[in-house]
């Protein structure tokens, strides 16, 4: 906690020094320079480009290239400083035609998918650690699909001859256990309810079982209770792997329409003319 807050309050100040300077030559020069435009272009292009090899030091982990941690500040408070040099490009003014508008929104989505990002980056991970063991996202269909096949062996084996027992199964165990539960409610809310309510069921239906058939209904509570930890840590997970396909197919798609931008200014006024 005590590097983090180092950290945050390091980079914060360089972003909003750096910030107030931007500021500071734009409101100077914009009317001194008659190429301002084109410079602040320049300028916005580059950090772009910095921000987008993190993607590639991430798959270079063995090159010389500073710490994949410093990477990472640089490309979250160099993602702010842009959203500022961006503004200052525009000229803090609404874009007026199609190609504009259209490189405006990339823009906005991928500043804010890598905002949603960084938000998930921090919280989703201590969300996991506070809700039992490391699971490794690959491996919990595996997990899943074998947690589904004891609860059918308990169910269908000699120990629960009770009809009672299997038909609560197929009602409402069977698809628990089939697949991914309660999404949203794991992500956005951390709720339990739906867990609760299946197991305060089950409760209810051990008045109904004998002795035998109770003891597998325990069986299968205890089941129930590790599929509903195990769906919360695949909803986080998932999420924590899915934004990622939001935010850099996006990215790529910005730098391109960058480029073009770069070649209709080349192509119509001539560069820095």
């Amino acid at each position: 906690m005590k590097r983090f807050r180092k950290q945050f309050w390091r980079g914060t100040v360089v972003f909003v020094l750096a910030g107030w300077l931007a500021l500071e030559l734009h409101q100077t020069w914009q009317a001194r320079l008659p190429n301002e435009t084109f410079i602040t272009g320049w300028v916005l292009f580059g950090c772009m480009l910095l921000l987008t090899l993190l993607n590639a030091r991430k798959k270079l982990p063995f090159l010389p290239l500073l710490r994949a941690e410093t990477w990472l500040q640089v490309h979250i408070y160099g993602g702010f400083f842009t959203v500022i040099l961006f503004l200052i490009h525009l000229h803090f003014r609404v874009p007026h035609g199609g190609f504009d508008l259209t490189l405006t929104g990339l823009f906005g989505i991928v500043t804010i998918s890598g905002i949603v990002g960084l938000i998930f980056s921090r919280v989703l991970p201590r969300r996991l650690k506070v809700r039992g063991g490391e699971v490794l996202f690959e491996k919990i269909p595996a997990i899943r699909h074998s947690m589904k096949r004891q609860a059918e062996n308990l169910v269908l084996g000699s120990q629960a001859a009770s009809p009672v027992l299997a038909e609560f199964y197929a009602r409402r165990l069977a698809g628990f256990f089939a697949g991914p539960e309660n999404f949203w409610l794991h992500l956005l809310l951390e709720s339990r309810q739906p867990i609760n309510e299946l197991l305060a069921d089950m409760t209810d239906l051990r008045r109904l079982l004998k002795e035998t058939d109770a003891r597998v209904l325990d069986q299968l509570m205890d089941l129930a209770r590790q599929k509903d930890g195990l769906d919360y840590h695949y909803s986080l997970q998932k999420t924590l792997k899915m934004w990622l396909f939001v935010h850099l197919p996006f990215t790529y798609g910005l730098m391109l329409f960058v480029l073009w931008h770069i070649v209709v200014v080349f192509a119509f006024s001539g560069g820095a003319q």
